[in-house]
């Protein structure tokens, strides 16, 4: 029988962890976006509250991850909502002139990551639900385990990402290209809509991610008069 810290248990969680590392990278990305306007002395508290709910968020789903990615247009659904909040942080954040704009704030900040992680967390808590299987004796205990690594990475990465943007501001636009083809991705992999969709992957996530970055440009140069 192969339990906790057994050797299939161990390589399991090097996969949780390999997982954690490439499937963070956009929630570090989004967690950075929402809190760049948040007065310094906040950015911090508005990140650790909105990864604890998001660990907490990810639980309730890891439960019923099968269940929830059964359900017909969940994915498609979740994509249009997410493309919703890539336009959202890019017009908020785009480009910040002094005095334009008043800061986000606390509560506006981790609502933002909660709603938007979980929207995101669909697949990756598919990912590590599927990965902790390989180990049913010690699968809840390789859960936890992956959960908790994910919360140090995300921090980290999304610290960094803040750090980079405050000396290059137009990195938000990357950002929301990411959170742009993410969504796009979600709404090809739709169980129902997606098989109409497949076919065309490609091509919808670059006119999604040119149509989001478009916008966003747009309308902060519009409203900045540059």
């Amino acid at each position: 029988m192969e339990g906790m810290f057994s050797a299939a248990w161990f390589a399991a969680l090097g996969s949780i962890l390999l997982l954690d590392l490439i499937l963070s990278g956009d929630n570090a990305i989004l967690i950075a976006m929402a809190c760049k306007r948040l007065p310094d002395k906040q950015k911090l508290k508005a990140m650790i509250i909105g990864c604890m709910g998001a660990v907490i968020i990810r639980v309730l789903l890891t439960l019923f991850a099968t269940e929830l990615l059964g359900l017909p247009y969940l994915q498609f659904i979740g994509g249009i909502l997410l493309l919703y909040i890539a336009v959202k942080l890019l017009t908020d954040h785009g480009d910040d002139k002094a005095g334009d704009k008043q800061p986000t704030t606390l509560m506006a900040a981790v609502r933002t990551i909660i709603i938007a992680d979980f929207i995101m967390s669909l697949d990756n808590v598919l990912s590590l639900a599927g990965v902790a299987n390989m180990v049913p004796e010690g699968k809840w205990s390789l859960i936890i385990c992956g959960l908790m690594i994910s919360l140090p990475i995300v921090l980290c990465g999304a610290q960094l990402f803040l750090m980079i943007m405050k000396k290059l501001p137009g990195l938000v636009y990357v950002g929301g290209g990411i959170l742009a083809y993410t969504a796009a991705e979600m709404m090809v992999m739709d169980r129902v809509i997606g098989v109409y969709l497949v076919e065309w992957s490609l091509i919808i996530k670059v006119v999604l991610v040119l149509m989001i970055l478009s916008f966003g440009w747009f309308k902060n140069h519009k409203s900045c008069n540059c």
